[in-house]
Order: C-alpha cells, then structure tokens, then sequence
C-alpha cells in the first residue's frame, strides 16, 4: 500500500504563488507515475498535471498550462506542483495521486482512473 501525504496549501492573493508536495511512502517512488488533481466545491475531480516515472515527460491541463510546473525529487520520494500567477478559479482541494502502471500517451497520463493511490487533499483557496 502506498500512502500519499500533501502538503502546502493555504490561503494566498490572486496573482501569488504556492508551491504543493506530495512525499510517498514507497521506496519504488521512481517507478511510479505521479499526478495532481483538484476538486473545487460543487464540482467533479479533474486532471491539473503529471509526470512520468523518470520524470521525461510531463502533460498539464489547458487550464492551469504556463502557470504550473510538476516536477519529481527522486532523493526525497516528493513529488511538486509550483503553482504561480494563480485565480480565484484555482480554489479547490488538490489531491496527488500515483500508479505504478505505465501509459502509452501523455493524455492517460490524465485519466484519473489510471492512478490507485490517492492521499487526503490539501486546501488552496485563492482570494480576488
């Protein structure tokens, strides 16, 4: 079993910056593909970002492409989401997610049933 723990949420200005982590339990951290997803109140799980097991290829949702970076610290089992120039329609919980399964394009990379472990969320609420 994997366990997920987020951190780095809080309450920040639109225009700020946030920068999430995701530290795993796993010592196969470099085998899994890893993922962010957010959920806004009212609203269904999406996609935001994910990176590959090596960290070659990372894939971003339309909406959040330019303003947020997923990267992978192999050293410290963290995955990362640097989250700058944020809106108020990026308030929602974000949820690192995992799988060891791999993907043949970069669009599964997105699809949320392609990951199995999930950690508890963390809170980022962006004022206007």
């Amino acid at each position: 079993q994997v366990q997920l723990v987020e951190s780095g949420g809080g309450l920040v200005q639109a225009g700020g910056s946030l920068r999430l982590s995701c530290t795993t339990s796993t010592r196969t951290f470099g085998s899994y593909r890893m993922g962010w997803f957010r959920q806004a109140p009212g609203k269904e799980r999406v996609f935001i970002a994910a990176i590959s097991w090596n960290g070659g290829s990372t894939y971003y949702a339309d909406s959040v492409k330019g303003r947020f970076t997923i990267s992978r610290d192999g050293t410290k089992n963290t995955v990362y989401l640097q989250m700058n120039s944020l809106k108020p329609d990026d308030t929602a919980v974000y949820y690192c997610a995992a799988d060891p399964r791999l993907v043949t394009t970069a669009q599964a990379m997105g699809v949320m049933s392609r990951y199995n472990y999930w950690g508890q969320g963390t809170q980022v609420t962006v004022s206007s």
